[in-house]
């Protein structure tokens, strides 16, 4: 088996990147998961955050469309909006 750092990116860095997290329309959802991305990408604009609730309201999709320089970067983004509990599936 290959590790991640030795498999190749089909991505070229930098780029534009759309992440959708999804979760429970809960109070304080949107903001927190606002706090993760602005911590790996400082200069993300919270205006551009995509919002869409489900039919019966119970659940919330956020794409964030995030300027990424690298793997790594993405990366690290990734795996704290996955281990982030309110967030039930990032795409």
């Amino acid at each position: 088996m290959t590790s991640p750092a030795s498999t190749p990116s089909f991505i070229s860095y930098p780029c534009e990147f759309p992440i959708k997290v999804m979760g429970k329309n809960e109070k304080g959802f949107t903001e927190s998961i606002l706090r993760i991305v602005n911590r790996h990408i400082p200069e993300f604009d919270d205006n551009s955050i995509e919002k869409k609730v489900s039919t019966k309201n119970k659940y919330l999709s956020l794409t964030c469309t995030v300027y990424v320089v690298s793997q790594h970067q993405l990366d690290s983004l990734y795996q704290e909006l996955s281990d982030f509990p309110m967030a039930l599936m990032v795409i």
